[in-house]
């Protein structure tokens, strides 16, 4: 199996670690984030992981600063990136939430990384009771052109073989045509 980048985004809480929890029982998976390095950073300032408004909003702040001053996401996702070409692993989930930071990871892959959108459909919506979060990160999340979109909408029992099989149609399809 050729090795498969995919930029995995959506909302907070529609899915995509499940989704990729999910591949990683099937195939070879490595999965990362753009904001695993500034939660480094956050902990060293005294975060303590907790996944609140307020705490994502630092997060999300965080990022900004460390992206406008020396771009570090993206330094740190190549990083991984070159180790993922190198290693075993067929798959590569690269979780990043911003589309401007997509854009450019993508970029850096010479546009090899396919673009995946989760949503979480109407029980998500209802659910969460609310459009906007509050950060640039999660309220932009539908502002990119994806590849593909996968509708998270069934029971978690029946979701994993009919995600499985729309990743392989992405796995063999590639980059669709628009």
């Amino acid at each position: 199996m050729k090795k498969t980048v995919i930029v995995i985004n959506g909302s907070g809480g529609v899915g995509k670690d499940t989704l990729c929890n999910m591949a990683a029982r099937h195939y070879a998976v490595r999965n990362i984030s753009s904001i695993t390095p500034i939660k480094q950073l956050a902990a060293a300032c005294g975060w303590d992981g907790t996944k609140d408004d307020r705490s994502r909003k630092f997060l999300a702040d965080l990022k900004q600063l460390t992206i406008a001053y020396n771009d570090y996401p993206l330094r740190w996702l190549r990083e991984q990136y070159h180790d993922f070409l190198l290693g075993e692993d067929e798959i590569l989930f690269v979780h990043i939430r911003e589309p401007e930071e997509i854009a450019k990871f993508v970029a850096a892959t010479d546009g090899r990384a396919l673009t995946l959108l989760v949503r979480g459909g109407a029980r998500y919506r209802a659910k969460r009771g609310r459009a906007a979060f509050g950060n640039a990160a999660d309220d932009e999340v539908e502002n990119y052109r994806y590849d593909y979109c996968f509708e998270n909408v069934l029971p978690l029992k029946d979701t994993e073989p009919v995600f499985l099989r729309f990743l392989e149609g992405m796995l063999k399809g590639g980059k669709p045509n628009r």
